[in-house]
This record gives structure tokens, sequence and C-alpha cells, in this order.
């Protein structure tokens, strides 16, 4: 290991020195190129030059204790020294396996989020529209912009559907394991007789794709250009400037009509495609990769049913790793972080083991 993260070190040395060349800042493409690799080695070249710095500290203070003739208290300060970076350095290269685990190349990407009712009817769209603003709010807290892309309101508030983007550094890398079935329980408001109903929504999260990542050839797609429809009232777009996409070699179609540009819509819908279609190859590429290795956070299929959100007993499960949280409000307000942080930690934790 010690010899991979010398080699870290230096090509990190080597970007910092490219990154002082006036042949490389005039050329933009690579300057952000390697700009990008050096954001990614820096945690691991820190953490190196820490874990050198406790290795110098334990052979100094090993050596001391060898050679004997300390005076008492001197020899209990160099020995309390020597069993503090004895662990200091384990705990140090627990992190360094950690920082060298393969890192998803869709990490650092955008987002496009859709989430559906599924069974449940009204509540289920109701809840569709809880989700979507506890994905909204946490997107705030982070400090990225959200979009919505395409949606198809009711006439209570809910969304039969609704898809949106979420721009941030490393938006993907939070949001990709809220892909599953949501399941919520609680009393719907048009519910009289104070009776609890299941309802299910799902969530599907796409990195977004840009063209160089998935490129469409024209030749297979069919545009149509329709007029918007809606809850009713001021929000109906009364011009034909809704967009159906259809791409004709897998079926799949995507419709955008929140914009009232028929060019801002095609864009927004092609966006979605291309992520949509990159998902399916990426999906391909997994499954040939990983075989039958199923991680324990789970597939990520929006089939599997992955979290429960209880209101009358205040409480959220993740189904996944077996957490429980009774704090379903600070949740539905985007407070989500300890419920992503545990399935990251999870999700390390199945690396770390396929890695041995």
């Amino acid at each position: 290991m010690t010899d991979k993260l010398q080699g870290i070190e230096d090509r990190y040395e080597k970007i910092n020195e490219l990154l002082c060349d006036p042949n490389i800042i005039s050329d933009q493409q690579e300057y952000a190129s390697l700009m990008k690799e050096q954001k990614n080695l820096a945690p691991v070249v820190e953490k190196f030059r820490e874990y050198k710095k406790i290795d110098a500290t334990l052979t100094e203070s090993k050596q001391l204790l060898d050679e004997g003739g300390l005076d008492r208290d001197f020899k209990a300060l160099v020995q309390e020294e020597y069993e503090q970076a004895k662990l200091d350095i384990e705990k140090c290269s627990e992190e360094l396996k950690i920082l060298l685990l393969p890192k998803d190349p869709n990490d650092d990407k955008n987002v496009i989020v859709e989430i559906r009712a599924g069974a449940g009817g009204e509540e289920a769209a109701l809840f569709a529209g809880s989700l979507f603003r506890m994905y909204s709010m946490y997107a705030e807290r982070k400090g990225w912009k959200t979009e919505i892309l395409n949606e198809n309101e009711t006439e209570l508030g809910g969304y039969k559907e609704i898809s949106f983007s979420v721009e941030g550094d490393g938006a993907y890398s939070r949001f990709k394991f809220e892909s599953g079935v949501h399941r919520v329980q609680r009393v719907p408001e048009t519910e009289s007789q104070g009776r609890i109903q299941t309802s299910t929504v799902t969530v599907a999260v796409l990195p977004e794709a840009e063209e160089v990542d998935f490129e469409l050839n024209p030749a297979d797609l069919q545009i149509d250009v329709f007029r918007s429809s809606g809850a009713g009232g001021q929000k109906v777009n009364k011009t034909s400037s809704a967009i159906r996409v259809t791409h004709i070699p897998t079926g799949m179609v995507v419709e955008c009509q929140d914009e009232r540009s028929q060019y801002k819509n095609k864009d927004k819908a092609l966006k979605v495609l291309r992520s949509r279609l990159l998902e399916i190859e990426q999906a391909k590429q997994n499954a040939e990769i990983a075989g039958a290795r199923k991680a324990q956070v789970g597939t990520g299929d929006r089939s599997e049913r992955i979290r429960t959100y209880n209101f009358p007993q205040g409480r959220v499960s993740d189904h996944r790793i077996g957490l429980t949280l009774y704090k379903i409000e600070a949740i539905m307000n985007g407070d989500i972080d300890e419920i992503i942080d545990a399935l990251i930690t999870a999700d390390t934790a199945e690396k770390l083991k396929a890695e041995e």
C-alpha cells in the first residue's frame, strides 16, 4: 500500500508543477482536467503525509525504548508516545484503505431525480409532493440548485410524477442511495375515520449525462410538440411549447412542459433521456463487472422497498441497513444527512469486505 500511496503523492507533486506551466494554463481544458485530478488526489495525499509523520514518531520512540538507558519519567513519556502512535497509525491506515477504494465515477455529477406516485391514489401523489419538498430542502441546505424538469400535478397539489435536476458538487454521491420504493403510513387528510393508509412512491436517481457521456443519434429521435396540461389556473400554458421525445430504438418517452419556451423544454427532455439511457448502459456494465455481488445497501433498483415513513409513530426506517430514527418532522424538512451518512458507511464497509 505504501508504494501505491507514494506514487499518488509523486503524481500530486507533478500536477502542482504542471499547473504552474504557462502552456498548461493557456489550455483551459487540460488545466481544468488537472485541477479536477488534483482535487481528487488531495485527501489521499494529506492522509498519507499524516501517516508518514505518525510512522516517524513510532519508529523514533521504539528506537529510544529499545536502546534503553532512559530515566523513569522520560521512559514513561516515550512509552506513552509509542502506544499513542500505534493507535494513531492503525486508525490512519484504515482511513487510507477507505480513501483508496475505487471511486464511483458519477459521484461528482449533478443528478436528475424522478418521483412517481405508486399505490395509494391521491395520498401517494401527495406524498410524492412531500418527498420533492424534502429533497428540495436538503439541496438548499447543501447550497445546491434545483430545477423542475417536468411535473404532472393533481387537483389537491400532489404529483402523479415530477422530475427535477440538482446541481452541486457531489450531488450524486449523496442522492444515489435514494433510488427505490418509499412507503408512507399515515392518516390521509380526506380520511374521516382516522384510519392509517399505506401508500408507495418510487424514486429514481440518475447521474446527469453530458453529451460526451452519451451521444444521441438524431435519427433515433421522434420529437412531438403539444399543448401543456396542468391542474388548471394560470399555470396552464396556452401555447404549444410542451415537448415529447421518443427514443425509437428503446421506445423510451420523455415529456417536458415546465418551460414556456419550446427550445428549453426540448433541451431539458434530451437531458433526461440521455441520463436514462446512460443509466441503462451503466447498469449492464455493472452487472457484468459485479456478477452476483449485491451491495448491503441494496441494488438501487426502483422496485426494491427501501424506506418506510410512519407518521403516527413519528419514525423513519431504512430497511437496507436496519436504521430507525424517530424524527420524522425534521427528516421531512430535509434533515436526511444522518440516513445518507449511515448508508455511505454501510456501502464502504461492503466494498472493503469485497477488497479483502
